[in-house]
């Protein structure tokens, strides 16, 4: 099959949906692929490295996806970019399926086959495919190494000429990949960690880095929803779980947030009454602002100040960290490329299957949702 890998045109975005050894991959297997010129460069991959793997370079995305089966992007294509696609093409890229009504319509009326990345089934068949959790990983690593950064405290425990520093003291709300990885992270630096979720899961995964786990008796066996995220809760269950974070924040230096429920806004767990009990010079890391963030005061984009406390609403952390995010995200397009036209046999789209058509948000000139 030909597969064409487009140069990423949305603000911030530095990553690639391919990478070198991706592709010498796939051209390995007897496909063609077609890059366009510096769609590495900002992760740091140059067109060099595209050649040696064997993929040829194109000026544009209009010689790119001409003649095209398969199209390959990081974030969604802009509604003229998508125009450029021909009928039965399969576009592979995070479409954000719920807020692109405009875009799907469109993809759909042109008949092409658009899957969605982050609706990769969290089975064991997909797991080298999801990219949700692949990127997390890269977010919740780079989110308490901003977080180090800002902060006025050291994190480690420090034995000096001038005395002794005492270890700062971290939680980390949400404990799936990203909210794991910030604690395996923090835990590196030397900070002390505390941890928070709801799902009963969670628990043995947190004391198993080493973190203590906070206020373990709101866990409930009935927290977890389909693909092991965790369900919004009622009203009296998040009541509970405020005070529970409002009784140990007080004394955290480093809090790192990365609650998440697919498809909704971020649940609020801190709120502005509770950043006002904080110490002065303490740092928040809002890594779920762009779904409206975890705490009230959180403004996505941006870093403001509240009564002393720094609070952090990045954006895109993946793409802060280009190469290796666009290693990961390059490895899990490979086996879904892979899965989509196996050894030796051709491209074929099977809504019927489990994997590909829980992706499928336009197929057969409808959509799919």
């Amino acid at each position: 099959m030909r597969i064409a890998v487009l140069k990423e045109s949305a603000e911030r975005e530095r990553r690639v949906a391919l990478v070198p050894d991706a592709v010498k991959r796939l051209v390995a297997a007897g496909h063609q692929v077609a890059v366009v010129r510096g769609a590495g460069a900002a992760s740091f991959y140059p067109d060099a490295l595209y050649e040696g793997a064997g993929a040829t370079l194109v000026d544009d995305l209009g010689a790119a996806v001409r003649g095209a089966e398969v199209v390959a992007k990081v974030q969604r294509p802009t509604l003229d970019e998508a125009r450029c696609l021909e009928r039965g093409t399969v576009l592979v890229s995070l479409l954000q399926p719920a807020q692109s009504a405009e875009l799907l319509a469109a993809l759909a009326g042109q008949g092409v086959t658009a899957l969605a990345l982050e609706k990769v089934p969290r089975i064991t068949r997909a797991q080298s495919m999801d990219v949700l959790s692949s990127q997390a990983s890269v977010a919740g690593y780079k989110a308490v190494l901003i977080g180090a950064s800002t902060m006025p405290r050291f994190l480690p425990m420090l034995t000096t000429a001038a005395g002794n520093i005492t270890p700062a003291k971290a939680l980390i709300l949400g404990a799936g990949v990203a909210g794991l990885q910030a604690i395996a992270t923090a835990r590196r630096l030397g900070a002390v960690v505390s941890a928070f979720d709801v799902r009963a899961a969670a628990r043995e995964q947190v004391q198993s880095l080493g973190a203590k786990f906070v206020a373990a008796e709101l866990v409930s066996p009935g927290a977890e929803a389909a693909g092991g995220y965790a369900r919004e809760q009622g009203a009296d269950e998040q009541a509970r779980t405020l005070a529970a974070i409002a009784g140990v924040l007080p004394e955290m230096d480093l809090v790192v947030s990365t609650a998440a429920i697919p498809g909704r806004p971020a649940p609020r767990l801190i709120t502005a009454e509770m950043v006002g009990a904080m110490k002065p010079g303490a740092v928040i890391v809002d890594v779920s602002a762009e779904t409206g963030g975890n705490c009230e005061l959180t403004r996505p984009g941006e870093t403001i100040e509240s009564h002393g406390v720094t609070i952090m609403g990045p954006l895109n952390l993946p793409s802060t960290m280009p190469f290796h995010a666009s290693a990961m995200f390059g490895r899990n397009v490979l086996t879904l490329l892979q899965h989509l036209a196996p050894k030796d046999q051709p491209l074929t789209v099977d809504v019927a299957d489990e994997i590909t058509g829980a992706m499928a948000v336009t197929h057969g000139g409808q959509r799919r949702l």
